[in-house]
């Protein structure tokens, strides 16, 4: 039974990432920080 809520908390936690990434890239914030003039990443 504890592996269950382990895992059901982990997965919780997972989904709570996933829908801040989401919310950060829709107001237009990105992981690198937006400046891609220094990351050289996103050319």
């Amino acid at each position: 039974m504890g592996t269950v809520i382990v895992g059901a908390v982990l997965v919780v936690i997972v989904i709570a990432i996933i829908c801040g990434m989401r919310k950060s890239r829709k107001n237009g914030k990105h992981a690198c920080g937006g400046d891609c003039g220094h990351c050289k990443g996103c050319h």
